[in-house]
C-alpha cells in the first residue's frame, strides 16, 4: 500500500544528455513499472548534505512528479533543499556521470554529490 501524493509541478528539471542516460539506465536494468528515479537528500559528503539519485519503489510520504516521462519519487521534505535544481548529465573526456545545479546550494565540494544549505 503506497501513500504516494500526485502532483504536476516538479522541483527539479533534467536536461535533454540526463533524460537519455535515465531512459538507458531503466532499460538496461529491465526494471518494471513500479519503478520510479528517487531523487532526495541525505546526510553526510564533503559539505554536510549528499544528493540520492537512484530507482526505487514507492515508499510511503513520497510525491510523485512525470518529469520528461520519467517516474520520479520524491520524499515531500526534500523539495525545499531541491526546489529549481537542474539534473544533467555529461559524458565528456574530462568528466562523465550525473551534475546537479541546484541554486539552494550554499557550498559545493569537489565531487558535485555534496553541498550545503
Amino acid at each position: 500500500m503506497s501513500t504516494a501524493i500526485e502532483t504536476a509541478v516538479a522541483p527539479v528539471t533534467f536536461t535533454i544528455g540526463a533524460v537519455k542516460e535515465l531512459v538507458k539506465l531503466k532499460d538496461q536494468q529491465e526494471l518494471n513499472d513500479d519503478f520510479g528515479l528517487r531523487i532526495g537528500v541525505e546526510g553526510g559528503g564533503c559539505s554536510g548534505m549528499s544528493y540520492v539519485l537512484g530507482f526505487d519503489q514507492p515508499k510511503d510520504g513520497d510525491q510523485v512528479f512525470y518529469i520528461d516521462g520519467i517516474k520520479v519519487y520524491m520524499h515531500k521534505a526534500h523539495g525545499l533543499y531541491l526546489a529549481g535544481m537542474q539534473i544533467d548529465f555529461q559524458d565528456g573526456l574530462n568528466a562523465r556521470g550525473f551534475t546537479f545545479n541546484n541554486p539552494n546550494a550554499a557550498s559545493t565540494c569537489g565531487c558535485g554529490t555534496s553541498f550545503s544549505v
